[in-house]
C-alpha cells in the first residue's frame, strides 16, 4: 500500500501534474519520508543529498503537510528569495495546501522611514550619484508594500546610501520612533508570526538567537521545526555569532548619526560636533595602523603593529568623553538617547575585547575558550573574540522546547561519514542519512589529475597549472570555471590565461571575479556560451550553470584553510594540546567538503557532461588524497590528457528530433 508521500512524488502525483519537467526520483521520496518522520517525532536529522536529488522539494513537501509551524533557514539571501518566490508557492499550489508563507530578513534589508527622512534632510552625500540613489529610495518607500531593498531595482545593493536609510539594532528607536506604525521591519515580523512556513537565513537565525533582536525571539517558541538548508555553512556562521565583536564601522556610524541628531535637537551643544569629529578620526586612525590591504590578524600580530595599543586606548578614551557629553543631551530626543546607549555599548565592547573578557552573562560566555583576533576590511577594523568550539553552545540553543531539527546540504559527509559535522555542531544523538546523486557520473563526467605538476607551495605552481590546463581548455572550447584557493592565485591565473589566449588567437571571453556582481558575471557567462570565468571563494558554491556553457571545472589546489588564519591556528593548537589529530579531524574534513562544493558546479542536469580537473598532486601522492577523491561522485578517473581530449571530442551535439 502506498504512503501519502509516495502518492505525492509519483509520476501521476500532484508534483508531476503541475510542475513542467518534473521527474520521479527514488532518492527524493526516501529523503522526504525521513524528513516527515523526523518532523512527526521531533527528532534531529542530518541529511546529505547529492546534486539532482531534488532535496528542496524533499523537505518542503513534508514541511507543508506537517500541519505545524516551520522555519526554513538558508545560507544565502539568493536561495532565501528563490524559496519564497518560486519553490514554496510551486509546492503549495501543487499540493493545494492552505499554508501561509512569509519571508523574514535582517533589519538592514528594509527601508527605515525615520533614517530615510533624516538622511534626506541632512543631505550630506559624498557623490551626486548617492543623492540620486537617496531620491530613488524615497520614491520606492512610497510605492512598496514590503520595503525590501532587494526589490528596489533602481539602486544597487552595494550603494553606500543603504546604510544611511536602513536601521541597525543599535540605532533603531523602537517604540519611541515617530514612524513606528508604518515600520517595514515590524510589518515583516507580524507576517512571520502569522505564517505557517517562514523563510529566514542563517545570519538572521543566529543574530537573533544571540541578540534576541530580529523577530525570531517570538517566532522560535511557537515553531515545531527548524530546517537548515545549505547546512554546511552553519559552523562558520554560528562561530561568528556565538562570539563577540566590535567594529570601527559601528563607531563611525555612531559619530555620523549623532551629528545628524545634534543638528535636529541639540544645535546649541557646542561640544558635540568636535567630539563627533574626534571620535571618527580615532576610529579611522586605529584602522590605518594595519595598512591598506584587507587581512586577518592574530592578537600578537595586532599588538606588534606600531601604535595599535596606544590608538586602541585613544579610541576608548574618546568613546568615554563622547558618552559623557551625550549623557547631558540624551533627554532632548529619542535619537540622542539612542546614540548615548549605543556609545555605552560600544565602550563596553572595546573594553571587554582589550581585557580579554567574555561577553557578559549570556550563553556565549560559557564554552571552551575563545580566541581574540582582528579583521581589516577596506574601510573598517573588526575586533573579534571567537569561541574555539561551538557544539556545546549550539546544543544549549536546541534544548528547551521540543521540536524537529533538520540539517541538509549536498556536502556534509566525508566518505558518507558525518562524524566531523555532528561533532562540530554538537549533534550527539542525531540520525544521519546520505543519498547519492541520481546523475550517471560514470558516463557524464571525468575526474582528471594531471601528471608532473609541482607541489602547490613551490614557486611557479600557478604557471604550471595554467600550462597544464590550457590544452584541456582548448578541447572544451572555453566553457570553464577556474576555481582558485586565493585571490592572488586568481589574479595571476587570469593574467596567464589572457596572455595565452591572445598569443594563440583564441576568442574565448575571459571573466574575472570582482569585475561585476556575482549575478552579473554568471548571467554573462551563461549568455556567452564559451566563456572562461576565473574566480575564488564566491564561485565555489551556490552557483548553478546548466547545459553546455559550463563543461570544465579546474581546481588549482585542495582548499585547505590557510594555517595562519587566527581562528584556525588557535583551534589546531587546542586540538593538538588535547592529544587529537587536528589535521585528520578538522582540516581535512573541511577541505573535503569544500572540494565537493566546487566539484558540484560541474554536473547540474541529466544531460550535462564535463571534466573536473584537480591540479594538486597531493590528491595522488598523499595517503589522505584517497579520502578526497573517494568522497566525490563516482566519475571516471584519468591521469592522461589524451583521454580528456577524447572525452570532449566524443561530445555529440543534441540532434533535432524532426
Amino acid at each position: 500500500m502506498s504512503s501519502p508521500l509516495s502518492d505525492v512524488f509519483s509520476p501521476a502525483g500532484p508534483l508531476a501534474g503541475s510542475i513542467p519537467g518534473y521527474r520521479t526520483r527514488s532518492q527524493q521520496l526516501e529523503m522526504a519520508e525521513r524528513v516527515a518522520a523526523a518532523l512527526a517525532e521531533n527528532r534531529v536529522l542530518v541529511a546529505e543529498a547529492g546534486t539532482g536529488t531534488g532535496k528542496t522539494y524533499a523537505y518542503l513537501v513534508p514541511a507543508l503537510l506537517s500541519g505545524g509551524k516551520v522555519i526554513v533557514s538558508t545560507g544565502t539571501k539568493t536561495l532565501q528569495d528563490q524559496l519564497f518566490s518560486r519553490d514554496l508557492p510551486t509546492v503549495r499550489d501543487a499540493l493545494q495546501a492552505p499554508v501561509k508563507i512569509a519571508l523574514l530578513k535582517g533589519r538592514a534589508n528594509y527601508v527605515c522611514h525615520y533614517h530615510l527622512a533624516r538622511a534626506l534632510a541632512d543631505g550630506r552625500f559624498l557623490a551626486r550619484e548617492d543623492a540620486g540613489h537617496a531620491r530613488a529610495i524615497a520614491r520606492f518607500a512610497k510605492e512598496t508594500q514590503r520595503g525590501d531593498k532587494g526589490e528596489c531595482n533602481d539602486v544597487p545593493e552595494s550603494s553606500p546610501v543603504w546604510s544611511m536609510v536602513t536601521s541597525t539594532r543599535e540605532n533603531c528607536l523602537g517604540q519611541d520612533c515617530p514612524n513606528h506604525k508604518e515600520c517595514f521591519v515590524l510589518a515583516a515580523r507580524r507576517e512571520a508570526l502569522e505564517a505557517d512556513v517562514v523563510v529566514v537565513n542563517h545570519h538572521l537565525f543566529f543574530a537573533d538567537v544571540m541578540l534576541k533582536d530580529e523577530g525570531m525571539a517570538e517566532l522560535l517558541p511557537a515553531c515545531n521545526a527548524v530546517i537548515f538548508d545549505e547546512a554546511h555553512q552553519l559552523p562558520e556562521t554560528a562561530s561568528l555569532f556565538f562570539g563577540d565583536s566590535v567594529s570601527t564601522a559601528q563607531v563611525t556610524d555612531l559619530a555620523r548619526d549623532t551629528k545628524i541628531e545634534a543638528l535636529a535637537s541639540a544645535r546649541d551643544c557646542l561640544d558635540l560636533p568636535p567630539a563627533c569629529a574626534n571620535l571618527e578620526k580615532a576610529a579611522k586612525d586605529l584602522r590605518l595602523t594595519l595598512g591598506i590591504e584587507p587581512a586577518r590578524y592574530a592578537l600578537p600580530q595586532l599588538a606588534a603593529r606600531p601604535g595599535f595599543d596606544n590608538l586602541l586606548a585613544g579610541l576608548i578614551n574618546n568613546l568615554e568623553r563622547f558618552a559623557a557629553i551625550l549623557e547631558t543631551q540624551a533627554e532632548r530626543s529619542e535619537g540622542l538617547e539612542s546614540c548615548w546607549q549605543r556609545s555605552l555599548e560600544l565602550l563596553a565592547g572595546y573594553r571587554r575585547w582589550r581585557a580579554g573578557e567574555t561577553p557578559g552573562e549570556g550563553e556565549a560566555a560559557e564554552g571552551p575558550g575563545s580566541v581574540r583576533w582582528g579583521e581589516a576590511t577596506t574601510y573598517s577594523l573588526q575586533l573579534n573574540a571567537t569561541p574555539l568550539a561551538i557544539g556545546e553552545i549550539f546544543r544549549k540553543q536546541m534544548s528547551g522546547h521540543p521540536r524537529a531539527w533538520i540539517f541538509t546540504s549536498a556536502t556534509l559527509a566525508v566518505q558518507k561519514d558525518f562524524g566531523h559535522y555532528c561533532a562540530e555542531m554538537g549533534l550527539i544523538d542525531a540520525e544521519s542519512a546520505c543519498w547519492d546523486s541520481p546523475f550517471d557520473y560514470g558516463r557524464q563526467a571525468v575526474l582528471y589529475a594531471p601528471q608532473g605538476l609541482p607541489e602547490p607551495n613551490s614557486p611557479g605552481f600557478v604557471e604550471a597549472v595554467a600550462k597544464a590546463a590550457f590544452p584541456v581548455l582548448k578541447a572544451s572550447g572555453g566553457r570553464a570555471f577556474f576555481l582558485c584557493t586565493s585571490l592572488r592565485a586568481m589574479r595571476r591565473m587570469h593574467e596567464l590565461l589572457q596572455e595565452r589566449l591572445e598569443a594563440e588567437g583564441l576568442d574565448y571571453p575571459l571573466l574575472l571575479q570582482g569585475e561585476g556582481s556575482k549575478n552579473e558575471l554568471l548571467e554573462r557567462f551563461r549568455r556567452l556560451g564559451n566563456a572562461i570565468l576565473v574566480g575564488s571563494q564566491s564561485f565555489w558554491e551556490g552557483v548553478d550553470v546548466r547545459g553546455e556553457a559550463l563543461s570544465l571545472v579546474v581546481i588549482d589546489k585542495l582548499p585547505f584553510a590557510p594555517p595562519d588564519d587566527p581562528v584556525l591556528s588557535a583551534r589546531i593548537e587546542r586540538m593538538n594540546r588535547e592529544g587529537r589529530n587536528a589535521f585528520m579531524e578538522y582540516q581535512l574534513p573541511r577541505a573535503v567538503i569544500n572540494v565537493k562544493q566546487g566539484a558540484g558546479r560541474l554536473i547540474r542536469d541529466e544531460s550535462d557532461r564535463g571534466v573536473l580537473m584537480i591540479c594538486d598532486p597531493r590528491l595522488i601522492t598523499k595517503p589522505y588524497g584517497k579520502r578526497v577523491w573517494r568522497s566525490l561522485p563516482p566519475m571516471k578517473r584519468t591521469r592522461e590528457l589524451a583521454e580528456v581530449i577524447d572525452f570532449f571530442a566524443a561530445e555529440v551535439p543534441a540532434c533535432d528530433p524532426t
